[in-house]
């Protein structure tokens, strides 16, 4: 049975939710797995140029990603904390299988030094990260006076602009300034708040998300106008970045993972959820 192109966009939109709320996990390479990259930052700076064009694109996508923070996050939260392993090989899986597609950006386009480059510098920039980045700050306490306003919505501009660029993880970084978990938990409070109609809660939730929320629009506006330009200006050094980035996410994702109760059981479960993210990752670009 064919999935018309909207519900298409969805499933995509809760892939890139889903690798969102992942620490290590880059939404961004996510959206170039499957195939969306371009489209998805010409939307977003054009959506007043091109509003209707680029809402009826936007919009699935936005959806799918509301639906995966909303009804998956506590479900990826359980996997991560059961099947480690191979919760994260299924996700190596998915990233690796967008290269055949990515590679078709560059084939039959020569080789130049400067695309080995940059290749290179993001590939070693992604796994020094990973390793420097070993453990996170302290987890800050979210207040509602301006200074702690102030604060979220900085800090939804820093997580939004990692958030869309490929190889970043935007859940890492809030991990890293200590805003992962507080916000994790706003958005957990806030949805059953909603069940339960606790306006108190609901509200309180409003004042706190309210900034961090404009801080991720202005964000995503940012750094998608910053992409476009060096996207234009030097494409096929930014397909090598990018193709370097997506090489050593596994990389990250796996130094990032908890191989304590590994088995042999697990890396079996791991190695069929690689392969199921790899075909995943083909059907989801086409």
């Amino acid at each position: 049975m064919k999935i018309s192109s909207f519900w298409m966009d969805v499933l995509r939109g809760m892939v890139i939710g889903v690798a969102n709320i992942i620490p290590g996990v880059s939404g961004g390479t996510m959206m170039v797995s499957m195939g969306i990259y371009d489209k998805l930052i010409h939307s977003v700076t054009h959506l007043f140029s091109d509003f209707k064009k680029s809402f009826r694109f936007l919009l699935p996508i936005l959806i799918g990603i509301v639906l995966a923070l909303a009804l998956l996050a506590k479900l990826f939260s359980f996997l991560l904390a059961r099947w480690p392993i191979a919760t994260n090989l299924g996700f190596c899986g998915l990233i690796l299988g967008s290269l055949p597609s990515i590679f078709k950006h560059v084939k039959h386009k020569g080789f130049k030094l400067s695309y080995g480059l940059c290749f290179a510098a993001f590939f070693v920039l992604i796994v020094v990260l990973a390793v420097v980045n070993e453990s996170s700050g302290n987890d800050v306490v979210l207040h509602t006076n301006f200074f702690g306003l102030f604060m979220l919505f900085i800090v939804g501009v820093i997580a939004a602009a990692t958030m869309v660029i490929p190889g970043v993880s935007g859940s890492m970084m809030l991990m890293l300034m200590g805003y992962y978990q507080p916000v994790i938990n706003l958005v957990s409070d806030g949805i059953t708040a909603l069940l339960k109609l606790d306006w108190g809660m609901i509200g309180h939730c409003v004042i706190l998300g309210v900034p961090f929320a404009i801080g991720v629009v202005l964000g995503i506006f940012a750094i998608a106008k910053l992409i476009e330009w060096i996207m234009n200006k030097w494409h096929l050094q930014t397909m090598w970045a990018i193709i370097g980035l997506i090489c050593a996410s596994p990389i990250a994702i796996l130094l990032k993972t908890s191989w304590a109760s590994f088995s042999i059981g697990q890396l079996l479960i791991g190695l069929v959820a690689a392969a199921a993210g790899w075909f995943a990752a083909g059907w989801l670009s086409e």
